[in-house]
């Protein structure tokens, strides 16, 4: 008697190939793996970026309060505190907390706020208005890299779930292998997910070259070491997900190969541009903030942030989860209706 046909074995075996097919691919090596590393290459090497202030004022904030452990994460460069003095003179009392995670942005401050206060009180000699106490929190330093790579590992999770999924699917359309493997026992759901499957651990080992490139040589944070490298692996999965809903989108409504770039690009290039890649989402134009958080990549690299610099669990990122999740469900929705296997 023949044994039964196994849709696992079946599932492990495309995998298998098309894990082969993607290391032999040189596009999906630059996207995954080459662009992501140039840039933290030249970024890490600068090290350097706007300079852009976050200030926090909080009257009579004490050292146990939530925004004292802020500056002690680096989320903030600065907390002032200004209080009228009841003993007389001054008037007013300045007191300003900078965080040693971002000197050069409290060396700024400073120089503003002595140059503020010495306006004020030339104005009028008898009595100051105000004095300025200064102190300094220890904190861990953010560098440049702690913000950069988590947005180049995104941006290489989005690459490798839209362009490749887009490409492999509409080429195994094309080229009738998808109607070959009908006249098989092999189920579809065993080529999605032997797809799935080889991109998923294809991105996650250029995901954990990326970590430790940026770990080892240009000191990205991680804050708990193994299990930080852990919860950011699982977001990264969780990202790819999603965005190879995209990927199944593109296939679907791509009439011709040629078709593919321009389609992906109109969803990756926003996303590139406006999820907080490069730059803090805080420093766009308030019209476009509220079009930069409703786009998954913010959310994935938000998540990626707070678990690697801030500690953060994957619970108390539960919330960039959830809307990633929420557009998987509606991703997932369109691409069922699009998407064509012959």
């Amino acid at each position: 008697m023949s044994k039964p046909y196994s849709n696992t074995k079946a599932t492990l075996a495309l995998a298998k190939a098309s894990f082969r097919s993607i290391m032999r691919s040189p596009s999906a090596v630059v996207f995954t793996l080459a662009f992501p590393l140039i840039f933290i290459l030249v970024f890490g090497f600068l090290g350097g970026g706007g300079v852009h202030v976050d200030v926090a004022v909080a009257p009579g904030s004490d050292l146990q309060n939530p925004v004292i452990k802020a500056l002690e994460k680096g989320n903030y460069d600065a907390v002032i505190a200004v209080q009228r003095n009841t003993a007389g003179t001054p008037a007013y009392i300045a007191n300003v907390k900078y965080t040693s995670a971002s000197m050069d942005k409290g060396n700024i401050l400073k120089s503003v706020l002595n140059n503020l206060l010495f306006t004020l009180n030339s104005k009028d000699v008898k009595p100051t208005v105000a004095q300025l106490n200064e102190s300094t929190v220890k904190g861990r330093i953010y560098r440049t890299i702690d913000f950069i790579l988590p947005g180049q590992l995104g941006f290489s999770l989005l690459s490798t779930g839209v362009f490749g999924t887009a490409f492999v699917f509409f080429s195994l359309r094309q080229n009738l292998v998808i109607k070959r493997f009908f006249a098989t026992p092999v189920s579809r759901s065993s080529i999605v997910f032997g797809e799935g499957i080889a991109r998923i651990g294809f991105a996650l080992m250029g995901a954990v070259f990326i970590i430790l490139i940026g770990h080892f040589f240009f000191k990205f944070t991680l804050i708990h070491g193994v299990v930080t490298v852990l919860n950011m692996l699982l977001l990264s999965v969780i990202g790819l997900i999603v965005f190879m809903g995209f990927g199944f989108v593109v296939s679907g409504v791509a009439k011709s190969e040629s078709t593919i770039p321009p389609i992906s690009n109109i969803i990756t290039l926003p996303q590139f541009l406006l999820s907080g890649t490069f730059f803090s989402i805080d420093a766009f134009p308030s019209w476009l903030q509220p079009i930069s958080r409703a786009l998954p990549l913010t959310y994935l690299n938000d998540a990626m942030r707070k678990v690697a610099f801030e500690g953060a669990g994957l619970w108390d990122v539960k919330h960039q989860i959830l809307i990633m999740v929420i557009w998987g469900i509606g991703i997932y929705a369109v691409a069922v209706k699009v998407f064509k296997w012959e």
